[in-house]
Formats: structure tokens, C-alpha cells, sequence
């Protein structure tokens, strides 16, 4: 009963107050690709463009279209210089798009000193330090031959997109730290590299600049540089966070600790304390209790600027944060965030932590970001250490096709889930791809390289049925691909219409224990075989289409905000990826969205493949 009470309570709280929505405490700041301004002193080979894709069957031959947005380094035999970048950096968050001409090489080098390798690594099985996301080899002369390369980091994986789309990339870096004399007190490091969703490095140490550094030696600050003496590459969407800024802290705290079974906060006035003191740090340990446990701690929280700060409170039970006696969390459980604006200052500070039962540990936890620094901890570490660590569950790739039904909260690029797909299928190959079924409409709705499937949702404690991928993810559509494509005004609808009829009829394997799904859908049987493609490189795709039982019938092999013709038969999708087939495919716009439509009158087969 107890536990129903806290959980009811909780809910009811979360609805008066509401949940704050984060506010940016260091927004990203752009780097305009409108004109050469953000530029320093460019040569020629580094143009404004509004468009660019590569040629898929020539080596380091990228083509742009006119226009902004897009920054593209197209050497040649007269200009073929390196990019320095008005921005001079220390500590630095830079996200970025980028598109390698076929077999092309760039890189960028943070603080001009540190590369983190760009190179078309598309299909490679065992990336090195010098394959795209690599962090470069150091370079010393005065080794012993064979022996002046040291310290290149590889990626954990190889998430390399194919030449010719746009590929995002995430790099958290940390400068090197240097004393009043000038003498260096701690090594640069990468606190984390992504590339397309997949983690490449994690606090990696950077003992000096790796080799062709741009800036001797090392410092505090340096120029962001791109390396254009090599091949063709573009770049879009160039945004940054610089952290130099004082961060916040907690001062003069003082703790008072209770004892009682409280649902919601008593009035600390009627309450006999059975502890009290100072405290230089933030931790539920100077309670020294597991239940009925009300800990109150009040001190000063100083916000060295102006600015928005943003709170994380996780407490293992309830909690609450006051700042000037108003709530920036209001009483509620486990994980919460929310912001507020103050003025450079000292606040007073309300910090609670309520623990009702001893059954799980105790656990108090509070961060904060703000103008100027990164997101950090200011409670102590055993404050908040796990009792029981959650270990992955991870289902592996095998030796031959992995088949495993689940549910999988489906997403649409970098967004939170919009809706659950209970039914499922997730089917991985021996070659490293994978890909995502839906039996309840036939979508193919993404597709994935690394591993197969990480199910520690589904199966550990008592699991939600959720599993995901263990890998690169590119997410396509769950939408239903055969459809009625109707009269030219009426928008198609990415759900089943009403009258479909659809009937899932299960899967069948082959010698190769690769499925093959039946469906009827507008009285129109198919059979839909998936197979991965050459060296984990694609996904083909074999539908099979009896008799159509209407005349408006299609097949919708993609559906975007953007649908290029990059030659007969190859089309470029979002400019995320590529599809290839041998149908009259054509490209149909309607309600905003482009679609790829083979439109179909007799029984036929349909072949096409998804390369990225």
C-alpha cells in the first residue's frame, strides 16, 4: 500500500506543478556559411555552395551546386590549402554534417593540434586511427624507424556512411590545462566522439598534437582547422559550445536530518531534528539512515554569471530545489530537470531528500550547467554510486542470420520516440547489418551497422519488451510502403487507410535461415525477402506482388522531404542515403513529402537496394 501511495502522491504532484522544459544554459552558436566571413583567409579551393553530392563511380570528385549553406574544399593542381576558422577555442562541444568525395581524406584538428580523422571508410571491417572518427597517430623523427608513429586511437566501430552523404559527427573536447608559469599540468583529452549515433571514443588522453598539426606545440587556446590539402569534402550545419567560464558551486551548506513517514514536505518548523552539522559536500551520507528519512540541507549557490542554469536532481526516493525560496524542482521522484535565469550571484539554496522504504539504496544527486562550463556533479560520488550496476545485455552478432522479435520505440531522426512497434522483427546478418520489420504494416522502418541488438530493456529486472540497436542507426519510415497512391491532390497517408485490409500471414526462412514475410494487403498478396548486400555495405530488397487488387496500387521504396535523381536508377534520399533499382521508379510529391513510387498494374516482382 505504501508503495501505491508514493506513486500516486508523485503523480499528482508532477500534474500541479508541471514539468519545466529545459532551456539551453550555453545555447550553440553557429558558424555562418552565408559568405567566406567565418573563414580566415581562405585559398580557392574552399567555396559556398548550397548543395553537393559525389560521384559514385569517380575517385575524389565531389559536385556542388550554387547557392549557401555548404562548405566545400575542392582542391586542385593550383589551390589546395588548408581551412583556419575565425573561432579560437579551449574546451569546446562541435557538432558538424560532412560528405566525403569517393575515397577522399580530410580531417579536423581542434586547437589546429589534434586530428580526428575524415577519410571515406565506407565498407571497411577493421577500422584504424587513420579511418574516418580515428584519432590520428603522433609523429617523432627521433624514434627508431618504424617506431615514429604512436598513440592513434581507432573507432570501436566503423560508422562511416558511403561517399556522397551528409554523415554527423559529435566531438567533446577537453583542452589542456596549463599552470601561471606556463607549464602544462594535465594532457588535452576527447571526452566523446559520435559518429551517426555511434560512440567512436570515449576520455581519451592526448599526451601532444597528433601528426601535420597547423600550430606548434601546445596552449590553452587554438584555431579550429580543416584539412583541404588532401580531397573533396563538404561540411553543413557547423555549430559549437566553448566552455572558459567559472562553474557554479555550493557553499556554507548546513544539514539537518529527520525521522518520519511523510508523503508530502511537513513544516520543518514542527519537526524535532535527530542530526545536525556542516558540510563541505552534498551527500545523503551524513544522514547515516536507509527509511523514514527526510534530509534537509540550506546554503548558498553561486552563479559566477548572468545566464540560464539548468538543474538534473536524481534522488533515489524524492526531492526537492528551492533557490530564493522558490522551487526550481518541485517535490517529486527519481529523475527530473529544469531550468532558471539568475543574475551573477549568490542565491540561498533548499536541497531535500526524502526515502521512504529500505528496499533500494539511498541516493541523492544534484548537477548543473551554466554560461560558460559544463554540465557537472555537486554532490560527491558515493552520493549517488549504484548498488547494482546494470550491466547490458547485448545480443551479438552470429555466424549466420539472428532473428528476434520485440518491441522497439520507433524515433525519426534524433527525436524521442513518437509511438511503440509491438510487432516487431529485428533481423541481423553475419556481415554486420541489420534491419528493422514492422508485421503489422511491412515496413522496413531502419536499418542499422555494428552489432546486432542491445535487449537489456526487454530482459533485465522485469523489462519493458523494448530492444535496440546495437549499431549505427539510420532510421527510414514505419509506413505502410504498398499503398493507393489515389488522385494527384489527396495527400498518402503514412498509416494504414481503414479499408487496406491487412493480414499478416507470418515469415518462412530459406536455406540461409533468412526470412521471407507474407502479407495481403488490398486484396494483393506479397512476399517480401530482405538480404544484406556486398561486404555490409546495402540492403536488397525482393518483393514479390500477386495480381493487385485495386488499379491505383504502388510501392513506395522511400518517402522524404527531399528525393534527388543523382543518375539513371540512383536516387539520393535526405541526403542520408541512396537507392538503387531496375523499376521505372518515379518521384511524386504530395501534402509536402516526396515519395518514390513504382506504380504497379500487373503481378510483378520489384528489386531495389538501400545503400548508406
Amino acid at each position: 500500500m505504501r508503495n501505491t501511495c508514493i506513486i500516486l502522491s508523485t503523480l499528482l504532484l508532477i500534474t500541479c506543478f508541471g514539468h519545466r522544459l529545459p532551456a539551453q544554459s550555453n545555447p550553440w552558436l553557429t558558424i555562418p556559411l552565408q559568405d567566406r566571413s567565418a573563414l580566415r583567409n581562405p585559398e580557392a579551393n574552399w567555396k559556398i555552395c548550397g548543395n553537393a553530392h559525389a560521384d559514385f563511380e569517380k575517385s575524389e570528385v565531389l559536385h556542388t551546386q550554387a547557392g549557401t549553406g555548404i562548405l566545400a574544399n575542392l582542391p586542385d593542381s593550383k589551390a589546395r590549402g588548408n581551412l583556419f576558422f575565425q573561432l579560437e577555442h579551449g574546451d569546446i562541444d562541435l557538432e558538424l554534417e560532412f560528405m566525403m568525395a569517393r575515397h577522399s581524406n580530410s580531417g579536423i584538428y581542434l586547437q589546429g593540434r589534434y586530428e580526428v580523422q575524415l577519410l571515406d571508410s565506407w565498407g571497411v571491417s577493421l577500422p584504424g586511427f587513420g579511418d574516418v572518427g580515428g584519432i590520428y597517430e603522433r609523429w617523432d623523427d627521433a624514434r627508431p624507424n618504424g617506431q615514429q608513429g604512436y598513440e592513434g586511437y581507432a573507432p570501436r566501430v566503423n560508422a562511416a556512411h558511403a561517399p556522397g552523404l551528409w554523415q554527423k559527427l559529435h566531438i567533446s573536447f577537453l583542452a589542456p590545462r596549463f599552470n601561471e608559469a606556463g607549464v602544462k599540468t594535465a594532457n588535452a583529452r576527447i571526452l566523446k566522439i559520435e559518429l551517426n549515433g555511434a560512440t567512436l571514443h570515449e576520455n581519451l588522453e592526448l599526451t601532444g598534437p597528433t601528426r601535420g598539426q597547423a600550430v606548434a606545440g601546445e596552449a590553452a587556446l587554438g584555431p579550429l582547422f580543416f584539412q583541404g590539402d588532401h580531397g573533396p569534402v563538404a561540411f553543413r550545419n557547423i555549430r559549437y559550445k566553448t566552455y572558459s567560464g567559472k562553474a557554479a558551486q555550493l557553499e556554507q551548506l548546513q544539514y539537518t536530518v529527520y525521522q518520519g513517514d511523510y508523503v508530502t514536505l511537513p513544516d520543518f518548523k514542527t519537526l524535532t531534528p535527530k542530526a545536525s552539522g556542516e558540510s563541505k559536500v552534498l551527500t545523503h551520507e551524513v544522514a547515516h539512515m536507509t527509511e523514514d528519512l527526510l534530509l534537509r540541507y540550506t546554503g548558498l549557490f553561486v552563479a559566477p554569471k548572468a545566464g540560464t542554469y539548468h538543474f538534473w536532481l536524481n534522488t533515489f526516493g524524492n526531492g526537492q530545489v528551492n533557490i530564493q525560496g522558490k522551487p526550481v524542482l518541485p517535490f517529486g521522484s527519481w529523475d527530473r530537470d529544469a531550468s532558471v535565469d539568475l543574475p551573477a550571484g549568490t542565491f540561498p539554496i533548499e536541497i531535500i531528500y526524502n526515502k521512504r522504504d529500505n528496499w533500494f539504496p539511498n541516493g541523492l544527486a544534484l548537477d548543473v550547467e551554466g554560461p560558460g562550463f559544463r554540465r557537472l556533479a555537486l554532490n560527491t560520488l558515493s552520493s549517488l554510486a549504484p548498488a547494482n550496476p546494470q550491466k547490458p545485455i547485448i545480443v551479438g552478432v552470429l555466424p549466420e542470420t539472428n532473428i528476434l522479435r520485440s518491441f522497439v520505440d520507433f524515433a525519426t531522426n534524433d527525436t524521442q520516440p513518437t509511438h511503440r512497434i509491438t510487432r516487431a522483427i529485428s533481423v541481423g546478418f553475419p556481415d554486420k547489418t541489420s534491419y528493422g520489420y514492422n508485421m503489422d504494416n511491412g515496413a522496413m522502418f531502419q536499418v542499422w551497422k555494428g552489432g546486432f541488438l542491445n535487449a537489456t530493456p526487454m530482459w533485465d529486472s522485469r523489462g519493458d519488451g523494448n530492444s535496440k540497436p546495437d549499431g549505427a542507426v539510420l532510421r527510414l519510415d514505419d509506413a505502410p510502403p504498398l499503398l493507393r497512391i489515389g488522385k494527384a491532390e489527396i495527400a498518402i497517408s503514412d498509416t494504414l487507410d481503414t479499408d487496406a485490409d491487412f493480414r499478416s500471414l507470418g515469415y518462412t526462412l530459406d536455406a540461409g535461415q533468412n526470412p521471407g514475410f507474407q502479407y495481403r494487403i488490398w486484396n494483393t498478396a506479397v512476399n517480401d525477402r530482405i538480404l544484406s548486400g556486398e561486404a555490409g555495405k546495402s540492403i536488397n530488397r525482393t518483393i514479390e506482388i500477386g495480381t493487385p487488387g485495386t488499379s491505383d496500387l504502388a510501392f513506395c521504396m522511400a518517402r522524404g522531404t527531399l528525393i534527388e535523381t543523382i543518375s539513371k536508377q540512383w536516387y539520393r534520399i535526405n541526403g542520408q542515403y541512396y537507392v538503387q533499382t531496375a523499376e521505372n521508379a518515379q518521384i511524386v510529391v504530395r501534402g509536402g513529402q516526396q515519395f518514390l513510387i513504382v506504380s504497379l498494374q500487373t503481378a510483378q516482382t520489384l528489386r531495389y537496394t538501400i545503400l548508406w
